[in-house]
């Protein structure tokens, strides 16, 4: 009797050890496999094009991605990460991923889109300079594509007139996506944005649709208010319509290659450069920025009028001036110079 207590009482204390063990194995498993694992604030993580599964994996540990980095390490092996390979990407980072969740992104390459937004553009160099800091690639190979006169023609671009095939909208593309592939996206995206109407209405303009938008990008320029656009657009089309000189003051500024001139003088306007609309009849070879969805449709949808001229408001607004006559416009011309020369803005 007293011995079958013994034995009774030795199998209690074998199976509390083996409870234990497992509830010890079970927890540990639930913290390596189961439990939130990131440990750092970063938003993303990002794997390189090429990069070694070393190079990674010391990444993770060094830079505090996770944790524990025993039990990540674990997870890895058990899914066998190694064999699988990492793929490049950016990873979205979340305090509630778990080492499972995040080893299986990597092993398949399930990484977050970057949702690419940009308008306001002045130069390709500006635009160059955005897109290699949002994707992998760096802005030297954007800006080698942007001025690849070859790589233009083959959308229907000039070298000069290329900037004009960036439609401004956001853009969901993969951080590791080629530079050519992302040119091509945008190239993709400008043939849907010209529907059948837009087109139509550029042909009833008698421009082509990369002149529209050279003429948006100096609609553009010139306006602050989104809703003087269609106005200023129809001035410039009286004007290429009755063979004038555009005579707009962005494009100075543009050939000057100087944004800081806030007043047009007469050695500014001496500039010999085929963008100085001053000189050079028509439009300029290409946009002087790039131009926005708004100032698109305002040329196509152009408020139909007779001003040739016009002026800044010399209350600053933003707003302009309109005049038929050349003795109206510089009634206009002079209140806005007095304005300038009160505030002492004398370049």
């Amino acid at each position: 009797m007293a011995e079958n207590r013994k034995n009774r009482r030795g199998l209690g204390i074998v199976l509390i050890i083996v409870l234990i063990v497992a509830l010890v194995a079970a927890f540990i498993g639930y913290q390596a496999f189961m439990a939130p694992s990131i440990a750092t604030d970063a938003e993303y993580f990002y794997v390189k094009t090429d990069e070694p599964y070393e190079s990674v994996i010391k990444r993770i540990e060094d830079e505090g991605v996770v944790k524990n980095f025993t039990y990540f390490s674990y997870v890895a092996k058990a899914m066998d990460l190694q064999s699988a390979g990492i793929k490049p990407g950016r990873y979205k980072l979340s305090k509630d991923l778990t080492n499972r969740r995040l080893i299986g992104n990597l092993r398949g390459g399930y990484q977050d889109a970057v949702k690419f937004r940009f308008q306001n553009i002045r130069l390709k160099e500006d635009f160059a300079g955005l897109l290699g800091k949002s994707f992998e690639a760096d802005s030297l190979a954007f800006l080698n594509l942007l001025n690849d006169e070859a790589l233009a023609k083959s959308y229907g671009f000039t070298k000069d007139n290329f900037f004009s095939m960036f439609i401004p909208n956001t853009y969901e593309i993969y951080w590791n996506t080629q530079p050519k592939e992302i040119i091509d996206r945008f190239g993709k995206e400008y043939e849907k944005f010209w529907t059948a109407e837009r087109k139509a209405k550029a042909e009833a303009l008698n421009l082509t649709t990369q002149e529209v938008s050279t003429l948006a990008s100096i609609v553009k320029g010139e306006a602050l208010h989104v809703d003087e656009m269609p106005k200023i657009a129809g001035l410039y089309l009286n004007r290429l319509k009755k063979g004038m000189l555009l005579q707009a003051d962005p494009t100075v500024i543009f050939a000057n290659n100087d944004f800081t001139i806030r007043r047009v003088l007469n050695r500014h306007l001496a500039i010999d450069n085929p963008y100085n609309t001053y000189r050079y009849k028509g439009l300029p070879p290409g946009p002087i920025m790039m131009p926005s969805i708004a100032s698109i449709d305002a040329v196509l949808n152009f408020n139909q009028h007779n001003y040739i001229y016009m002026c800044a408001k010399d209350d600053f607004s933003g707003y302009h001036l309109f005049a038929e006559t050349v003795a109206e416009h510089l009634v206009n011309a002079r209140k806005f110079q007095r304005a300038l020369d009160a505030r002492n803005i004398k370049k």
